[in-house]
């Protein structure tokens, strides 16, 4: 077991820096060929702090793992909403956010019912994969024509701001920084797959609560350091944009991409609860930012123990016979 938890945390530690090193550099990139903060932080921010789901998510589907490959998925949109929004209104209370963050709420409710529904079949093919990276591409279109539209929403234009600087100036660098992100990533996905299977194996739980607590939490680290930058900057907008455009190109890109690739197997777990607890918390994140003013730390402190108590349930729930 000492040599797969040593590749589960070599595998996180590259999955955190080959993100950082991907969107630091591609963002560094954008900016010399002149392209808007606004598109950055919208596409290349939200592409980049997935690809650590990504890689994974491909990892488990062509290893004959597609629990954990749901399960990066579904796991990180829980993760993202309890842990994360949880930890930034710890730092700082979440305040201030625009009418854009509701919207992107209700948007990442609508791709959750989506995929509960798709979750209903045997398998998400190619089909669905394919499916589900065109609503994205409408998804980006229409939101960049809004924002455009919108004067005072600066949301994306705060996550491309996290992402500068640090010492990537020129395209070279930035350059070493995009393709040492990737080989990172790769190398990270194949470790931390490795090693979780394993680990699954020995404890005698299964590959989907591996994938919905372990994998999750590791895949959603580039978020929670972004959150937490945000947080300490007291930049609400970034910490809430951050979580929500996290949770809709979870299931767009990245299970679109993976399954239009490789359809995935739909095991029973993601046919009940765990599928229902994250659309009734993005139902729930939508709701609050509508109807409240701020998210403080009593509330922080309560998602945070909330997901505790979910790990524990996927823990006792997820033994195998």
């Amino acid at each position: 077991m000492g040599i797969d938890l040593i590749y589960i945390a070599t595998g996180l530690i590259l999955l955190f820096a080959g993100g950082e090193g991907l969107v630091r550099g591609s963002v560094a990139i954008a900016e010399r060929a002149g392209l808007s903060k606004m598109v950055i932080g919208l596409t290349i921010v939200g592409f980049g702090t997935s690809a650590p789901e990504l890689l994974v998510s491909l990892k488990a589907a062509f290893s004959g793992a597609p629990e954990i490959a749901l399960g990066n998925v579904v796991g990180s949109n829980i993760a993202n909403i309890l842990l994360i929004i949880g930890a930034g209104a710890l730092i700082m209370p979440i305040a201030g956010w625009d009418r854009s963050a509701v919207r992107e709420a209700m948007v990442a409710a609508l791709v959750a019912f989506a995929l509960f529904g798709l979750l209903k079949g045997a398998f998400l093919n190619r089909l669905e994969g394919a499916l589900l990276l065109a609503v994205l591409a409408v998804y980006l279109g229409a939101t960049f024509w809004m924002e455009k539209r919108s004067r005072d929403s600066q949301m994306f234009e705060h996550e491309a701001e996290n992402f500068e600087g640090s010492g990537v100036s020129r395209t070279s660098v930035a350059t070493v920084f995009v393709l040492g992100g990737i080989i990172a990533l790769v190398a990270g996905a194949n470790l931390l797959v490795s090693g979780a299977g394993s680990i699954a194996k020995t404890f005698g739980v299964s590959d989907a609560v591996i994938g919905l607590s372990l994998v999750a939490i590791g895949t959603s680290l580039p978020e929670l350091a972004t959150s937490i930058s945000a947080a300490l900057k007291k930049q609400s907008d970034v910490v809430i944009g951050n979580v929500i455009g996290s949770n809709i190109f979870n299931v767009l890109a990245i299970l679109g991409i993976t399954s239009a690739i490789v359809p995935i197997e739909v095991s029973e777990r993601f046919q009940g609860f765990d599928m229902v607890f994250m659309l009734l918390l993005s139902c729930g994140l939508a709701v609050i930012l509508f109807a409240a003013k701020r998210i403080g730390r009593v509330a922080g402190f309560l998602f945070i123990a909330g997901y505790a108590v979910y790990i524990g349930y996927l823990f006792q729930s997820g033994a195998i016979s």
